[in-house]
């Protein structure tokens, strides 16, 4: 098994050759075949172990067999010890997610601290059909299917391809050592009643069962793939960008045969799992909205806008002080005493500076704030019903600043100046203010 082992590393691996590679090792029987394959491989190998303290004693026994491994056979070890269940507390996660975001978090520090290149895991093929049923039994999409991946950036997975009946066998035949995990006996958790029970009878059902099963999910990441390339020809006809604000064409997705899958494919990474209410909100009223933990997904007429989720004092205010020329928050605003009127627009408007209180103050709008819109002689308007007339987007009315000269409004910035401050016959001294 070790040449067949090495033949795998030159042909899927080679680029983990001559690198610092840091083994994650429980001490489990996959992890220490691991660690044994590599170092009679000769390759650059340092052990790192994690004792979450779960198990009392047992878990101790897990660090001080590990340790000794290590100082035997003089491999670099790196130990850390976790209080996983304070953590899982204070954060409000399972157990065993809480390892596993402890795990990978002190594996990287290790990586960059100690100038290691790659971070190698023990899973193996029965992992991967673990996996597979865990997210079958859950519902998941075609991502959930393709299987656990070879590499994900620093993390390299060389062992996918070996059996759990491949691991023992070489242990047994090496005359390796390994402690065994007492929970893994336990059918407490899904993982190991699909360990238990349900993967030796699909065995049993078909002794080709796991060569049969390495196919489909090869069938499967080739189909992934074609998937993806499709969905990014049509994600640039649908979806532009800016900034990091997303635009959905609902016409042009809804020409689609089958709309609901792209929106899947390209709003999967911003975790959102409502997925009925996301197809939904296509059909909606203008301004519901839908949220995940750091992004939000507005219907606004004929568009979907994905933007991240942004927390803002809505009582923020900014002075702008009557000798100010500049103005650099929250915008870039430049004030200039003028002799006359040239090119007015919404963003350079010219103002009676004599009406004027100051020092003037920039904020958000509040719902009932109300102006007199420059055009409809003195007739008051709430700047609700002002957007609403203008169709702009909810992102757009939240990214909207108003320019107040007390308790008046001088300028809804960018959009449209208060007629009550515009520039007349006997104005004897004009500001221009523009938005840079």
């Amino acid at each position: 098994m070790i040449e067949r082992f090495k033949k795998q590393l030159q042909a899927r691996f080679s680029f983990l050759e001559n690198k610092k590679l840091l083994l994650a090792t429980s001490g489990g029987l996959d992890s220490m075949v691991m660690v044994d394959l590599f170092r009679k491989a000769k390759f650059n190998i340092a052990i790192a172990h994690c004792n979450f303290q779960l198990r009392g004693l047992e878990s101790f026994g897990d660090q001080n067999f590990v340790q000794e491994y290590a100082e035997a056979h003089a491999i670099p070890f790196f130990l850390t010890q976790f209080d996983t269940t304070a953590f899982a507390n204070d954060y409000k996660l399972s157990t065993q997610v809480a390892a596993r975001e402890l795990r990978y978090n002190w594996f990287y520090e290790v990586l960059q601290e100690e100038g290691y290149d790659y971070i190698l895991t023990a899973h193996h093929a029965d992992d991967n059909i673990e996996t597979f049923l865990i997210n079958l039994s859950r519902g998941t999409g075609l991502d959930g299917f393709t299987g656990i991946p070879e590499q994900n950036g620093e993390i390299v997975r060389p062992m996918l391809s070996l059996t759990r009946e491949d691991i023992l066998e070489y242990a047994q035949n090496e005359g390796l050592q390994w402690r065994e995990d007492s929970s893994n006996a336990s059918d407490k958790y899904v993982r190991n009643k699909i360990r238990h029970h349900l993967v030796p009878l699909l065995k049993s059902l078909n002794p080709q069962f796991m060569e049969a099963f390495q196919k489909t999910q090869s069938y499967l990441q080739d189909a992934s793939e074609m998937v993806e390339d499709a969905s990014t020809m049509v994600y640039q006809q649908v979806v532009h960008q800016e900034d990091e604000v997303f635009y959905i064409d609902l016409k042009q997705l809804l020409k689609l045969p089958n709309y609901k899958a792209y929106l899947y494919q390209w709003l999967k990474d911003f975790g959102f799992t409502s997925w009925d209410d996301i197809y939904e909100l296509v059909d909606s009223l203008s301004g519901k909205q839908i949220y995940s933990s750091d992004f939000r997904l507005i219907k606004d007429r004929e568009q979907l806008i994905l933007s991240p989720i942004v927390e803002e004092d809505a009582n923020l205010s900014f002075l702008v002080h009557k000798e100010e020329q500049d103005v650099n928050l929250p915008l870039k605003l430049t004030l200039q005493e003028v002799d006359s009127i040239t090119d007015p627009s919404n963003t350079s408007i010219f103002v009676d500076a004599e009406k004027l209180v100051f020092p003037l103050v920039l904020k958000k709008w509040i719902e009932g704030d109300d102006f007199q819109p420059l055009g409809m002689g003195g007739k008051s308007k709430k700047l609700s019903k002002f957007f609403k007339d203008e169709k702009m987007s909810l992102l757009e009315k939240e990214a909207t600043w108003v320019l107040w000269s007390g308790d008046t409004v001088v300028w809804i910035v960018g959009k449209r100046v208060d007629e009550r401050f515009k520039v007349r016959k006997q104005t004897l001294k004009i500001l221009n203010i523009q938005l840079v």
